[in-house]
């Protein structure tokens, strides 16, 4: 059922069956195609304090009202009835999470949960000094911190109006509160930060950090070239081969090695002598990028999105505020696992409309 919004699957072609739940202890509920689905982004509000400008518009997006966000002890209940399911492991994101009031509660209720053995967070990190010891002590294990450039000047333009130095206060406070490995999240765009490739590698050498270089994905209302017929996107985009090739031409070879935490999409190698590591997220040049896909999201209006690179969605806050029980849940989460598609299909044209990344929570 096609809606304004985006592609809104029926509640009713489905509900719950013993035989779709897998065993305790088991690996997750396993996808149309064999993928074993045990990994939950969850974006606990669409606002932010900054303005990327690879994630929203300059005049921001229209918050979502107080009443259409899922309520804390709404996530929380997702969480138990899905980790009933399978899921082990739960990532909180925004918008920005470290706005979102009550965000150590949910934490800690979280980290609680049977079953739950991973609880992460991506920020953009310019809060996180003032948190990071209460987010730790409550249960997050890890966090992953947006960083598009290491120039202050740059960053205030890339972000609109923060201040670098808040991002490394917070990466220093995380350091402390034993969140670690600490995680690097690089969007790469060409004529924007491109340029600083070599120098986040270079970070390496000394910090343990792992510096993830992430293809740009198109989620932005794209302007065409008259002159030459392309998009603001295809004008950006940097495959991950030309990013490892300058890296390798300027420090040496990377060889492959692997993360010590997390279930991501990012494949991992290490410079000669290196702490640190360097990781790539291939999304659009990796032909098998979605073959060991294990996740889902939630949005912060209680959606389940089965893949972020389409437009499809199961409404989950309708069953919640229906006064249905866990198996109706059950139901809702079973039909987006059987919707989940094999693959994204972006270089066929089918790309995410509706939502912008930040509505969605990456």
């Amino acid at each position: 059922m096609s809606t304004p919004e985006g592609d809104l699957i029926p509640l009713t072609s489905i509900s719950a069956r013993p035989a779709d739940l897998p065993a305790a202890g088991g690996p997750g509920l396993v996808d149309p195609v064999g993928r074993s689905i045990y990994y939950l982004r969850i974006s606990v509000t669409d606002r932010c304090n900054l303005r990327c400008v690879y994630c929203m518009p300059e005049e921001g997006v229209p918050w979502l009202p107080k009443e259409e966000v899922l309520t804390l002890e709404e996530i929380a209940r997702v969480v138990r009835v899905a980790a009933q399911m399978g899921l082990r492991r739960v990532r909180l994101t925004g918008g920005e999470p470290t706005v979102r009031r009550g965000l150590v509660d949910l934490v800690r209720w979280i980290a609680s949960t049977p079953g739950i053995e991973d609880v992460a967070m991506t920020t953009n990190g310019i809060a996180l000094a003032g948190m990071a010891a209460d987010l730790a002590r409550a249960g997050l294990r890890r966090v992953n911190i947006s960083l598009d450039t290491l120039r202050p000047e740059r960053f205030r333009a890339i972000t609109r109006w923060g201040d670098i130095g808040d991002v490394f206060a917070g990466i220093e406070a995380a350091r402390r509160a034993g969140l670690r490995p600490i995680k690097l999240n690089v969007v790469v765009m060409r004529g924007i930060n491109d340029d600083e490739v070599v120098d986040f590698a270079r970070t390496t050498m000394d910090e343990d950090w792992e510096v993830r270089f992430i293809e740009l994905m198109p989620f932005l209302d794209e302007e065409v070239s008259c002159a030459k017929g392309e998009s603001t996107f295809d004008l950006q985009f940097v495959p991950t081969r030309e990013v490892k090739r300058r890296i390798e031409a300027a420090l040496g070879p990377l060889e492959p090695a692997e993360s010590g935490s997390g279930a991501g999409p990012a494949r991992y190698y290490r410079l000669p002598g290196a702490r640190g590591l360097v990781g790539f997220i291939s999304p659009l040049t990796e032909t098998h990028f979605c073959a060991t896909c294990n996740r889902m999201r939630l949005t912060a209006d209680g959606k389940i999105r089965p893949c972020l690179l389409t437009d499809h969605e199961v409404d989950l806050k309708g069953v919640l505020r229906s006064g249905a029980d866990d198996e109706a849940l059950k139901g809702a989460i079973l039909l987006a696992l059987r919707t989940k598609p094999d693959a994204h299909h972006l270089w066929d044209g089918n790309r995410p409309r509706w939502r912008k990344m930040v509505q969605i929570g990456g």
